[in-house]
């Protein structure tokens, strides 16, 4: 029975955890002990080998840590080791095209389907998907009811009749052949798909590749030298090893051979602009303050655009999805929580700016899968830590590692 396999595994489970060693490396200022044990208790109860934290508080980097909960003692997390961060990637996306937006290079009106030469004969309607609703996942794609395209590449080759690996041109013509879900801007429906086309729109406006784009106008402009595309079959130097219980047919070629999941699974090439990049937590951070204001990346009015709310206005729970963020107006007061969170087999992520001038990332190599407790408990638990700490040390790590 599976209940019996599942036992084994426990057991299996149970006793590599009894040979793991706890380890932080990196560096944090006085007082923030709280978070260092917030951590290791959630990876501890997970197993989770590899793990990743930075706080920023008003623009100073306060934390910056790698910890490793693990029997492998060749290989210990630092607080530069490059993560896969999933959909972390979107928010630097939507920054990018925001930025292109503010240089007068695009418009938020601009209709995709004519920008990237899209046929619109399967469905009319993809004439009214503009660069602004691809942003806030108002396109019309639901992955609730057609299946996510970027993660369908096996029935993409096989419909357009090419062999394995597709490539992005092969995914666009695919879906541009099928019926949206829905009317554009008249659903929120979460789409990878959606922010794959805006990594194409950025290359069309600019003429340069997304990453470089990026790299240059978003990234540099901050001291972020270390973020980089991920690769599905090859690591960066240092890069953590993700973990996943399940394995999968590869996408890379037509041999049909089972690999472990984040390692051929899926194509994490084609996922660039909504779920490829590598960064570490204080990449992430320190990428978040351009919300801040004052930098030279975005003005203020790009940023108020960035989490205005969407023609579908907030939802029951509370928070909208702004461009490549999500926004919680906080009761009450004037401010508004913003952030993204990111999953693939071996990753899972979070982003969070607070209204208080708080931010942190934390960075994992393995996410929730079969009976595990869930990976969104980090999210209160470091709001916990957080509101724990007394007082607030006045240093600042950045010069450290920026």
């Amino acid at each position: 029975s599976s209940g019996g396999s599942a036992r084994t595994a426990q057991a299996a489970a149970a006793q590599a955890a009894a040979t793991r060693s706890w380890r932080a490396t990196g560096s944090a200022l006085a007082g923030l002990g709280g978070f260092d044990a917030t951590m290791k208790s959630f990876m501890q109860a997970r197993n989770v080998p590899c793990g990743q934290l930075a706080v920023v508080r008003k623009g100073k980097l306060l934390l910056a840590r790698g910890y490793t909960w693990s029997s492998d003692t060749g290989f210990t997390t630092q607080p530069t080791s490059p993560f896969r961060v999933a959909s972390l990637s979107k928010p630097v996306t939507a920054t990018a095209v925001l930025r292109l937006v503010q240089d007068g290079k695009l418009k938020l009106t601009d209709r995709v389907a004519t920008l990237l030469g899209l046929s619109t004969a399967a469905d009319p309607r993809l004439k009214d998907v503009t660069v602004l609703r691809l942003l806030q996942h108002l396109g019309g794609w639901d992955r609730d009811i057609s299946p996510d395209p970027m993660f369908q590449d096996a029935a993409i080759a096989k419909a357009l009749g090419i062999a394995l690996p597709v490539k992005q041109a092969n995914i666009m013509k695919y879906v541009s052949g099928r019926k949206l879900d829905h009317a554009p801007g008249t659903k929120y429906a979460y789409s990878n798909y959606g922010f794959m086309l805006l990594g194409r729109v950025i290359e069309k406006v600019t003429g340069q590749s997304y990453a470089s784009y990026v790299q240059k106008a978003v990234l540099a402009p901050r001291g972020i030298k270390r973020m980089k595309p991920g690769h599905s079959l090859t690591q960066a130097s240092g890069e953590v090893h993700y973990f996943s219980g399940y394995t999968g047919t590869t996408v890379f070629d037509n041999t049909g051979k089972k690999v472990p999941f984040p390692y051929g699974a899926f194509n994490l090439e084609n996922m660039d602009a909504h779920g490829g990049w590598l960064a570490t937590a204080m990449d992430l951070t320190r990428f978040a303050g351009i919300y801040d204001g004052g930098t030279s990346v975005l003005t203020a009015a790009s940023i108020k655009r960035a989490f205005a709310k969407p023609e579908t206005g907030i939802n029951g729970d509370g928070w909208y999805y702004g461009c490549g963020w999500m926004v919680r107006p906080v009761t009450g007061g004037t401010g508004m929580n913003t952030w993204h969170n990111g999953s693939l087999a071996g990753t899972s992520t979070l982003l969070v700016r607070r209204n208080d001038g708080l931010a942190w990332a934390a960075l994992f190599d393995q996410r929730q899968e079969g009976s595990a407790p869930s990976y969104d408990d980090i999210d209160p638990a470091l709001h916990k830590a957080a509101n724990a700490v007394k007082t607030w040390p006045t240093g600042d790590l950045t010069s450290k590692y920026f």
